[in-house]
């Protein structure tokens, strides 16, 4: 059936708009043996679903809100459970699922949690097994998970210490912040690509003679794939960043063998008041509403600015989620989010 409706096209002469990063070999073959006339470029399909309407930016927010009182809700049980030693990698995802489950909205899993305790969790893109399942110990656990609601899809990443963390997890896990930091903070002409904000995210790292391989964010679709082109953060990263776009800000370290960081919320690109601007402006609203964990951060290594974007993140979070979560959540989030 494709390639009789593919051999239609070239019998009527037909000019197609083949995407260049996707189009099959396949597709182009029978269309170029049929007579049609290729154009090969962007899908202008993709730009449109990336750039979210008012009814998908509403819902995108509503889901993260929600979101968010499962995340407190995980982190608070995770930060009474983890010290038994008793808890495995999959425990930890399987009741994150649960936490999700218990709002009432979750269609499914965004994509499988990277559930990585110790060594694991220096694998950007590891997916726990029964055979690979590692207990969390004292050290570093990370949890990068995600959630289809049908008014939104969300992803986020938390990198927690169980136990103290040492100076190097704590040095690593700040110059992380402060790159992710840079990045929620930015200020951009529109049209500004992926490519131009990349550095952001990696400026503290480099300081230190150390980076990650991974791109710094993507973009996110609406109750679709969680990862969504045409635009992304990263060096790669060509398409211009316009209002509407939701993209990850996920800045990483990974220290093979030993540990691994990444924290990751979700932004929204909007427009920015500056000024005495001469162009039309560009920024992010952060969607993602989870604490950040303040054991693993130097706070002497942190700028004024920096540090007063943190704590008032954590009061956003605090204001959104407080009142979703029962009497001992909420006890474990004033804590969680106290200013530094």
């Amino acid at each position: 059936m494709l390639d009789r409706a593919l051999a239609d096209l070239g019998a009527r002469r037909a000019k197609v708009r083949l995407d260049q990063a996707t189009a099959s070999y396949k597709v182009v073959s029978v269309l170029e043996q049929a007579g049609a006339t290729l154009d090969v470029g962007s899908d202008p399909v993709g730009l449109m679903k990336a750039v979210k309407n008012a009814a998908e930016i509403a819902g995108a927010r509503a889901a993260h809100r929600r979101d968010g009182a499962a995340m407190a809700s995980f982190l608070a049980w995770l930060a009474r459970e983890a010290p038994s030693g008793r808890l495995t990698e999959i425990d930890a995802a399987e009741h994150l699922e649960e936490f999700r489950r218990k709002t009432g909205g979750l269609k499914d899993t965004a994509f499988p949690s990277i559930s990585g305790a110790g060594p694991n969790s220096a694998l950007p893109h590891y997916r726990v097994t029964r055979q690979s399942n590692r207990r969390i110990e004292p050290g570093i656990y990370l949890i990068d998970s995600g959630a289809q609601y049908q008014d939104g899809t969300t992803d986020i990443t938390r990198t927690l210490a169980v136990g103290t963390p040492d100076a190097e997890m704590r040095d690593r896990f700040t110059r992380v912040l402060r790159g992710h930091i840079a990045i929620a903070r930015a200020v951009f002409p529109d049209g500004t690509t992926g490519a131009q904000l990349d550095s952001f995210a990696r400026q503290f790292l480099w300081a230190a003679g150390i980076d990650f391989d991974h791109g710094t964010g993507h973009g996110v679709g609406s109750y679709l794939s969680v990862h969504e082109g045409p635009a992304r953060i990263s060096k790669l990263g060509t398409a211009a960043l316009k209002r509407g776009m939701i993209l990850s800000n996920e800045p990483g370290y990974y220290k093979t063998d030993s540990f691994g960081i990444r924290i990751e919320n979700l932004e929204l690109v909007v427009a920015a008041e500056v000024t005495g601007a001469e162009k039309p402006m560009n920024a992010f609203e952060t969607l993602t509403f989870a604490p950040i964990d303040r054991r693993l951060i130097d706070v002497a290594m942190l700028t004024a600015a920096e540090l007063e974007w943190l704590n008032a993140y954590h009061a956003r979070v605090r204001d959104v989620v407080h009142a979703q979560l029962d009497e001992s959540d909420r006890l474990w989030l004033d804590v969680a989010t106290a200013p530094l």
